[in-house]
């Protein structure tokens, strides 16, 4: 099974809050669990965005969520998924980062984790696991 971390499980793993988490992530074997392009993108931008001398540690934070999560290059199946499920919802402009990301997890046929499932749950045909919840 894939599983691809959405931006905001991919920030609970490097606030380290919660072990239950750590612990669903470490039962995958390598290359089980994905990050989106788009999801680095936005890790990238937070780093950035971030307060001069917070940038060290969440660059430090990242490198090691990449050591052991595969990132998913948003390739052209994806853009055809995101046609589709940007074309199925009536708010097409709004959320565009959550559309490519659920898109890029469907054209991958993986589940995707989220803490904001209720955003996701409207893309037909997506799997949507929280792994936060509980603990």
């Amino acid at each position: 099974m894939k599983y691809m971390l959405d931006t905001n499980v991919c920030i609970d793993v490097m606030q380290g809050a919660l072990p239950h988490l750590a612990a669903r992530m470490e039962a995958c074997y390598y290359g089980e669990l994905l990050m989106s392009a788009i999801t680095l993108a936005e890790l990238e931008f937070g780093i950035l965005a971030a307060r001069l001398e917070a940038r060290t540690l969440r660059r430090f934070l990242l490198d090691g969520i990449r050591e052991d999560v595969v990132v998913a290059p948003f390739d052209a199946a994806a853009a055809r998924a995101y046609a589709e499920v940007r074309l199925a919802d009536p708010q097409r402009a709004r959320n565009a980062l959550d559309k490519l990301i659920a898109a890029h997890a469907l054209s991958l046929g993986a589940v995707l984790v989220t803490n904001n499932e209720a955003d996701f749950r409207r893309f037909s045909g997506l799997a949507v696991e929280n792994w936060t919840a509980g603990g």
